[in-house]
Protein backbone atom coordinates (compact mmCIF):
# COMPACT_ATOMS: atom_id res chain seq x y z
CA UNK A 1 0.00 0.00 0.00
CA UNK A 2 1.52 3.48 -0.61
CA UNK A 3 1.52 6.35 1.49
CA UNK A 4 0.47 9.75 -0.32
CA UNK A 5 3.91 10.88 -0.26
CA UNK A 6 4.62 7.61 -2.73
CA UNK A 7 1.26 8.58 -4.59
CA UNK A 8 2.33 12.05 -5.37
CA UNK A 9 5.63 11.21 -6.97
CA UNK A 10 3.97 8.91 -9.27
CA UNK A 11 1.13 11.12 -10.07
CA UNK A 12 4.20 13.59 -11.27
CA UNK A 13 5.87 10.86 -12.84
CA UNK A 14 2.74 10.34 -14.86
CA UNK A 15 2.02 13.71 -15.72
CA UNK A 16 5.89 14.23 -17.04
CA UNK A 17 5.52 10.96 -19.04
CA UNK A 18 2.03 11.90 -20.78
CA UNK A 19 3.76 15.69 -21.15
CA UNK A 20 6.53 13.79 -23.28
CA UNK A 21 4.61 11.77 -25.23
CA UNK A 22 2.31 14.67 -25.65
CA UNK A 23 5.34 16.87 -27.25
CA UNK A 24 6.37 13.86 -29.21
CA UNK A 25 2.88 13.24 -31.22
CA UNK A 26 3.26 17.30 -31.95
CA UNK A 27 6.57 17.12 -33.26
CA UNK A 28 5.51 13.52 -35.35
CA UNK A 29 2.41 15.65 -36.86
CA UNK A 30 3.98 18.74 -37.26
CA UNK A 31 7.14 16.93 -39.31
CA UNK A 32 4.33 15.14 -41.01
CA UNK A 33 2.77 18.05 -42.21
CA UNK A 34 5.72 20.54 -43.43
CA UNK A 35 7.58 17.84 -45.45
CA UNK A 36 3.72 16.68 -46.86
CA UNK A 37 3.72 20.45 -47.97
CA UNK A 38 7.69 20.29 -49.29
CA UNK A 39 9.30 21.24 -46.40
CA UNK A 40 12.98 20.10 -45.95
CA UNK A 41 12.86 17.72 -43.09
CA UNK A 42 15.83 18.99 -41.27
CA UNK A 43 14.26 22.30 -40.96
CA UNK A 44 11.16 21.25 -39.25
CA UNK A 45 12.25 21.10 -35.91
CA UNK A 46 13.52 25.02 -35.88
CA UNK A 47 10.02 26.06 -37.64
CA UNK A 48 8.90 24.80 -34.43
CA UNK A 49 11.22 26.26 -31.58
CA UNK A 50 11.35 29.20 -33.98
CA UNK A 51 7.61 29.40 -33.68
CA UNK A 52 7.11 28.33 -30.63
CA UNK A 53 9.62 30.93 -28.68
CA UNK A 54 8.47 33.90 -31.37
CA UNK A 55 4.95 33.69 -30.40
CA UNK A 56 6.15 35.57 -26.81
CA UNK A 57 8.18 38.15 -29.16
CA UNK A 58 6.44 41.29 -30.58
CA UNK A 59 7.91 43.27 -32.74
CA UNK A 60 6.75 47.02 -32.65
CA UNK A 61 5.69 48.46 -35.93
CA UNK A 62 3.97 52.12 -34.51
CA UNK A 63 2.23 53.80 -31.59
CA UNK A 64 -1.47 54.35 -32.30
CA UNK A 65 -3.29 57.28 -30.41
CA UNK A 66 -7.11 56.80 -29.57
CA UNK A 67 -9.73 59.00 -27.62
CA UNK A 68 -11.69 56.67 -25.64
CA UNK A 69 -15.41 57.95 -24.32
CA UNK A 70 -16.21 56.54 -20.69
CA UNK A 71 -19.81 56.96 -19.84
CA UNK A 72 -21.17 58.42 -16.96
CA UNK A 73 -22.98 56.63 -14.25
CA UNK A 74 -25.12 57.43 -11.16
CA UNK A 75 -24.04 56.77 -7.40
CA UNK A 76 -25.97 56.20 -4.51
CA UNK A 77 -24.73 57.16 -1.09
CA UNK A 78 -27.04 56.34 1.82
CA UNK A 79 -30.02 57.49 -0.14
CA UNK A 80 -28.55 60.23 -2.11
CA UNK A 81 -27.55 59.68 -6.03
CA UNK A 82 -24.99 61.68 -7.48
CA UNK A 83 -24.16 61.79 -11.09
CA UNK A 84 -20.45 61.25 -11.97
CA UNK A 85 -20.16 62.46 -15.79
CA UNK A 86 -18.38 60.84 -18.69
CA UNK A 87 -14.51 61.40 -19.69
CA UNK A 88 -12.70 61.49 -22.34
CA UNK A 89 -9.80 59.26 -22.02
CA UNK A 90 -6.51 59.44 -24.35
CA UNK A 91 -5.09 55.91 -25.03
CA UNK A 92 -2.01 54.60 -26.79
CA UNK A 93 -1.88 51.28 -28.25
CA UNK A 94 1.29 49.63 -29.67
CA UNK A 95 1.06 48.16 -33.36
CA UNK A 96 3.09 44.67 -33.23
CA UNK A 97 4.34 42.28 -35.54
CA UNK A 98 4.38 38.65 -33.78
CA UNK A 99 7.33 36.42 -35.13
CA UNK A 100 5.91 33.04 -34.40
CA UNK A 101 2.53 33.72 -35.19
CA UNK A 102 3.17 36.29 -38.49
CA UNK A 103 6.63 36.44 -39.26
CA UNK A 104 7.55 32.62 -39.44
CA UNK A 105 4.15 31.49 -41.15
CA UNK A 106 4.55 34.00 -43.52
CA UNK A 107 8.24 33.36 -44.51
CA UNK A 108 6.88 29.39 -44.73
CA UNK A 109 4.36 30.67 -46.98
CA UNK A 110 6.52 32.83 -49.36
CA UNK A 111 8.87 29.43 -49.88
CA UNK A 112 5.97 27.57 -51.02
CA UNK A 113 4.96 30.14 -53.63
CA UNK A 114 8.47 30.19 -54.79
CA UNK A 115 8.62 26.54 -55.53
CA UNK A 116 4.87 26.17 -56.60
CA UNK A 117 5.07 28.81 -59.41
CA UNK A 118 2.93 26.99 -61.27
CA UNK A 119 0.07 27.24 -58.01
CA UNK A 120 0.18 31.10 -57.88
CA UNK A 121 -3.09 31.68 -59.41
CA UNK A 122 -4.58 29.14 -57.11
CA UNK A 123 -3.25 30.06 -54.22
CA UNK A 124 -4.09 33.70 -54.63
CA UNK A 125 -7.83 32.82 -55.17
CA UNK A 126 -7.55 30.61 -52.06
CA UNK A 127 -5.84 33.09 -50.14
CA UNK A 128 -8.69 35.71 -51.63
CA UNK A 129 -11.48 33.49 -50.37
CA UNK A 130 -10.39 32.57 -47.21
CA UNK A 131 -9.69 36.03 -46.12
CA UNK A 132 -13.06 37.36 -46.96
CA UNK A 133 -14.50 34.50 -44.57
CA UNK A 134 -12.17 35.50 -42.06
CA UNK A 135 -13.06 38.47 -41.98
CA UNK A 136 -16.58 37.88 -41.92
CA UNK A 137 -16.40 35.98 -39.04
CA UNK A 138 -13.90 37.96 -36.89
CA UNK A 139 -14.95 40.92 -34.09
CA UNK A 140 -13.07 43.38 -32.37
CA UNK A 141 -12.96 42.79 -28.45
CA UNK A 142 -12.11 45.93 -26.54
CA UNK A 143 -9.51 45.44 -24.28
CA UNK A 144 -8.41 42.24 -25.90
CA UNK A 145 -7.72 42.91 -29.68
CA UNK A 146 -9.59 41.09 -32.98
CA UNK A 147 -10.87 37.75 -31.97
CA UNK A 148 -12.40 34.68 -34.39
CA UNK A 149 -13.75 31.59 -34.04
CA UNK A 150 -10.62 29.06 -33.47
CA UNK A 151 -12.36 26.48 -35.80
CA UNK A 152 -13.20 28.69 -38.59
CA UNK A 153 -10.17 29.47 -40.53
CA UNK A 154 -8.41 25.64 -40.69
CA UNK A 155 -11.84 24.23 -42.02
CA UNK A 156 -12.19 27.52 -44.20
CA UNK A 157 -8.69 26.83 -46.16
CA UNK A 158 -8.95 23.07 -46.29
CA UNK A 159 -12.41 23.37 -47.97
CA UNK A 160 -11.27 26.05 -50.26
CA UNK A 161 -8.40 24.23 -51.61
CA UNK A 162 -10.06 20.85 -52.06
CA UNK A 163 -12.83 22.56 -54.11
CA UNK A 164 -9.71 24.33 -56.26
CA UNK A 165 -7.58 21.42 -56.61
CA UNK A 166 -7.65 18.18 -54.55
CA UNK A 167 -3.85 17.14 -56.26
CA UNK A 168 -2.51 20.56 -54.22
CA UNK A 169 -4.79 21.03 -51.70
CA UNK A 170 -2.34 20.18 -48.65
CA UNK A 171 -0.50 23.63 -49.94
CA UNK A 172 -3.08 25.46 -51.07
CA UNK A 173 -3.98 25.02 -47.91
CA UNK A 174 -1.33 25.53 -45.68
CA UNK A 175 -0.97 29.02 -47.59
CA UNK A 176 -4.31 30.38 -47.74
CA UNK A 177 -4.95 29.25 -44.15
CA UNK A 178 -1.72 31.15 -42.70
CA UNK A 179 -1.91 34.39 -45.06
CA UNK A 180 -5.64 34.42 -45.76
CA UNK A 181 -5.84 34.42 -41.78
CA UNK A 182 -3.63 37.07 -41.20
CA UNK A 183 -4.98 39.15 -44.13
CA UNK A 184 -8.99 38.94 -42.90
CA UNK A 185 -8.16 38.44 -39.17
CA UNK A 186 -5.22 41.50 -38.98
CA UNK A 187 -4.72 43.62 -41.90
CA UNK A 188 -8.19 44.26 -42.94
CA UNK A 189 -9.40 45.16 -39.34
CA UNK A 190 -6.05 48.04 -38.51
CA UNK A 191 -8.60 51.07 -38.71
CA UNK A 192 -10.46 49.41 -35.60
CA UNK A 193 -7.57 48.79 -32.97
CA UNK A 194 -7.87 52.63 -31.81
CA UNK A 195 -11.14 51.56 -30.64
CA UNK A 196 -10.38 48.52 -28.35
CA UNK A 197 -8.04 50.43 -26.11
CA UNK A 198 -5.29 46.90 -26.15
CA UNK A 199 -2.17 48.13 -24.81
CA UNK A 200 -0.51 45.74 -27.67
CA UNK A 201 -2.14 44.97 -30.90
CA UNK A 202 -0.43 42.36 -32.62
CA UNK A 203 -0.34 41.26 -36.14
CA UNK A 204 -0.11 37.32 -36.11
CA UNK A 205 -1.31 37.44 -32.25
CA UNK A 206 0.48 36.26 -29.34
CA UNK A 207 0.93 33.00 -27.21
CA UNK A 208 2.02 29.37 -27.36
CA UNK A 209 1.70 27.64 -30.86
CA UNK A 210 -0.13 30.79 -32.10
CA UNK A 211 -3.53 30.59 -33.85
CA UNK A 212 -1.92 31.02 -37.32
CA UNK A 213 0.64 28.79 -36.91
CA UNK A 214 -1.91 26.23 -35.82
CA UNK A 215 -4.39 26.96 -38.51
CA UNK A 216 -1.92 26.22 -41.35
CA UNK A 217 -1.07 22.85 -39.83
CA UNK A 218 -4.67 22.17 -39.13
CA UNK A 219 -5.55 23.36 -42.75
CA UNK A 220 -3.02 20.62 -44.42
CA UNK A 221 -4.40 17.59 -41.96
CA UNK A 222 -7.74 18.41 -42.93
CA UNK A 223 -7.03 17.70 -46.30
CA UNK A 224 -4.80 14.94 -46.14
CA UNK A 225 -7.12 12.72 -43.98
CA UNK A 226 -10.56 14.05 -46.40
CA UNK A 227 -13.10 11.23 -46.93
Amino acid sequence: MFSSPFLAYFFFLYLIIVGVLFAFLQIGVITFVFTRIGVPAETVFTLLLLSLLGSYINIPLKRIHSDLIEPGRIISFYGWKFEVPGALRHKESVLAVNLGGAIVPSLVSIYLISINLDLLFSIALAVGIVSLIVFRFSRPLKGVGIVIPTFVPPIAAAMTAVIISQPDAPIIAYVSGSLGTLIGADILNLKKISGLGAPVASIGGAGTFDGVFLTGIIAVLLTSFRI
